[in-house]
Order: C-alpha cells, then sequence, then structure tokens
C-alpha cells in the first residue's frame, strides 16, 4: 500500500471514530433545542420595557423580573380603562403550587416581591409609586381561591413625579437566586449591618454567621430538604413544571430547568438532551436524591444565613415581607453577594411540621413568623437567567 492510499484510509478511520464520538452530541444538541432562540429570556434585557407604551405595562415590566416561589410567576394584573395611571395586581392562584404551599403563604410572599420591583422601576422611570393593599377588602380565607379572584392584592398608582435614579435599579436584572457555591469568606460587619437595616418596626433581618447557627441552620435545611425528598407527592409537583428543552422553555417559559443547578453552556445542552430522551433520569428516586446533593453542596458552601421575620402571619405581613426580601436580594447585590432560598423548613405541610416548630422554637422563640430563609455569600460564578414570560400574558387585556 502507499503512503496517498494509506494515508487516506487512515484518515476514513479517524473520520468513523469521530464520527461515532460526535453522533451522541449531535442527537443531545438536537433534542435540547440547541439552535432555538431563547425567547424567555427576552424580559431580562434591560431594554424590554421601551417596546411598550402604556407605563404600566413597563412598570409590571420590571415587577416580572422578580423573586418568586418556584418560578411560577403567578401574577395576574387587571386595568380599569377610566384610570390610566393605576392597575390591580391580583394572586393567579392557577398558579399556586398547593402541596409545598398549602395556606398560599409563599404566594403572597411572591406577591410582595412583585411589587418591590414595581416600586424600584417607576421612581427610576420617573414616577411616584403609591401601593395600597388590599383595596378591595381581605380574603374569605374559607373560600380563598374565590377571593383571589374577585379581590386585588394591591392597587399600584403611578404619578409623574422628576426622574429619581435608584441605587437599586440596576440590580433588578440580576438574577435574583444564585445555588452555586459561596466563597468562605465570611460577611463583614458593614454588610451584615447594611442588610439587617432594612428591617422595619413589623419586620426583622437578621443575618447569622457564627459557627453555632451555620451549623443549626444547616442542620434544619438539611433535614428539610430530605424530608421534601421523601414525600412523592411534593417532588412530583416540581417535576410537572420542569422543563426539560429549550422547545419547552420557549413554550411555558415559567417552572424549573436545568439552567436552575448553575448549568450553562454546552453541559446544557448536554443534559437537557439527556433528560428530553431519557426522562426517568429526572424523576422518582432520581430526582430527590440530586435534590437532597444539591441542597448538600450549597449548605456546604454557606458563609451566612439570613431570616425574614414577621410579628405575624397575616396576608398583609406575607406580602410585606415579600418586598422586603426583593429589597434584601438588590442590597446584597449592590454589595456583591448573592442569595439562595432555602425555606422547606418554612413550609406548612404535615410533614414538615416537625421541623417548622423547632426552627421557630430556635428562631422565633418570642413569637412571630419565619417568611423567609436564605443563604448569603460572595457566589463563585454568576447564575444564570430563569425563564420569564411575556409580560402582556400577565394583563387582562393589554392597556
Amino acid at each position: 500500500m502507499d503512503k496517498r492510499k494509506a494515508k487516506r484510509m487512515l484518515g476514513r478511520i479517524a473520520a468513523a471514530v469521530s464520527g461515532c464520538v460526535l453522533l451522541p452530541a449531535v442527537v443531545l444538541s438536537a433534542a435540547s433545542g440547541i439552535f432555538r432562540s431563547p425567547a424567555y429570556l427576552e424580559p431580562w434585557q434591560k431594554d424590554y420595557y421601551r417596546q411598550f407604551q402604556d407605563v404600566r405595562v413597563q412598570a409590571a415590566a420590571h415587577g416580572l423580573l422578580a423573586a418568586n416561589g418556584h418560578n411560577m410567576q403567578p401574577w395576574f394584573i387587571r386595568t380599569d380603562a377610566g384610570d390610566a395611571g393605576s392597575f390591580y395586581l391580583y394572586a393567579d392562584s392557577s398558579r399556586q403550587t398547593p402541596e409545598v404551599d398549602p395556606m398560599a403563604r409563599q404566594l403572597m410572599v411572591t406577591q410582595g416581591a412583585f411589587l418591590e420591583y414595581v416600586r424600584v422601576a417607576g421612581t427610576a422611570l420617573g414616577y411616584t409609586v403609591d401601593i395600597g393593599l388590599f383595596p378591595h377588602g381581605a380574603y374569605d380565607e374559607g373560600r380563598l381561591e374565590e377571593s383571589m379572584v374577585r379581590k386585588a392584592v394591591a392597587k399600584v398608582t403611578l404619578r409623574k413625579a422628576a426622574v429619581s435614579p435608584s441605587p437599586l435599579y440596576a440590580f433588578l436584572f440580576q438574577p435574583d437566586t444564585n445555588r452555586g457555591p459561596y466563597r468562605p469568606a465570611p460577611l463583614t460587619d458593614q454588610e451584615t449591618k447594611a442588610l439587617q437595616s432594612l428591617g422595619t418596626d413589623k419586620l426583622a433581618v437578621e443575618v447569622f454567621r457564627n459557627k453555632d447557627d451555620l451549623g443549626r441552620l444547616g442542620g434544619n435545611v438539611m433535614q428539610a430538604a430530605k424530608a421534601e425528598a421523601g414525600v412523592p407527592r411534593v417532588m412530583e409537583e416540581s417535576e410537572q413544571i420542569f422543563r426539560a428543552n429549550e422547545f419547552a422553555k420557549n413554550r411555558y417559559r415559567y417552572g424549573f430547568s436545568v439552567e436552575g443547578q448553575g448549568t450553562t453552556g454546552i453541559m446544557k445542552h448536554v443534559i437537557q438532551g439527556v433528560v428530553t430522551l431519557f426522562p426517568s433520569m429526572n424523576r422518582g428516586q432520581a430526582a430527590s436524591d440530586r435534590f437532597v446533593q444539591s441542597t448538600q453542596a450549597a449548605v456546604d458552601h454557606t458563609p451566612a444565613y439570613a431570616l425574614i421575620r414577621s410579628r405575624d402571619n397575616s396576608r398583609e405581613s406575607q406580602i410585606l415581607s415579600g418586598m422586603l426580601y426583593s429589597r434584601l436580594v438588590l442590597q446584597a447585590h449592590s454589595l456583591g453577594l448573592a442569595v439562595q432560598p432555602l425555606s422547606q423548613a418554612l413550609e406548612e405541610y404535615p410533614e414538615m411540621a416537625n421541623i417548622y416548630a423547632a426552627i421557630h422554637r430556635d428562631y422565633a422563640p418570642q413569637g412571630g413568623t419565619l417568611q423567609m430563609l436564605v443563604r448569603i455569600g460572595q457566589p463563585v460564578k454568576e447564575a444564570p437567567l430563569s425563564m420569564r414570560r411575556d409580560i402582556r400574558e400577565l394583563f387582562s387585556e393589554a392597556p
């Protein structure tokens, strides 16, 4: 065999081997939808709101970026044709997650998170923002879902004023949650003071960074994660809103995805392809094990925790806690810190009752309700952006 024939043969062998290696990646990438444009990320663009003329839609487009339970984005907005400066925010009960949130407490916290983002954005856009809670009266707790349809959480009124840029505005466009590892550097006294000073006469922010509290709170977090992982109906609720690939993310634009664990780049598409082709890898015991493992990794890389505690557990306090949580997120970002909610220990379904009682006994001994538990620290890397719906979907009719 001459050298040219040998070279051609070696080339064909190399190509065949290469094809065997690349074929799975090609198949996985196709299943992932690698060439699909991520429309679900458009709301994160800083000029997204500019395409809308109505200031109510502009403000709400910022609220859409706020933290929310299970990324369900459970917000619904109604407008009044006779009042061009106001809108009414409703809790969308059809987007509730009843297994982990049977009392709809997290749903109310989520409403508050939205309202605070609207307030920060409205001020930066040159408006005063008045927020009146429950303008139609309190919910009938005995007919809660019906009340949510009939009664607004808040009336938001925007009045033209001088532009007053908020130092926190730029941080609206950062992902609210970072589930990755945090650096071991402890929070400084100045950082701790800046976060705790966000508290009000009705709500407290407490930051814990000593070894005993880190161990105790980390223990609460892990107990709760293991308990939740062992409740099939709760895990199934999360599985039902998992979006395995780009096709599903563009179609639904809410819920969970692989980015939630910080996976990006080509590895994101590899994992999405695998989960798309083999759905069982993200269900049942496999999903439970992965949830516990990821929680343990988070706990192992946490230099501080923060708790938001309210005097009572009224619907108003829940909403105000959500507003405070948004301020906490934005303030943390302004300090170069990241946060991640780890609030399973605060959930109110039966299997969590003992853990809920224990953490309240330790951290709310004088009474009150712990509304949020989060980890805080300097992130090792930036978190990817999560799915967001088209803001027009939130409005009952386009203003």
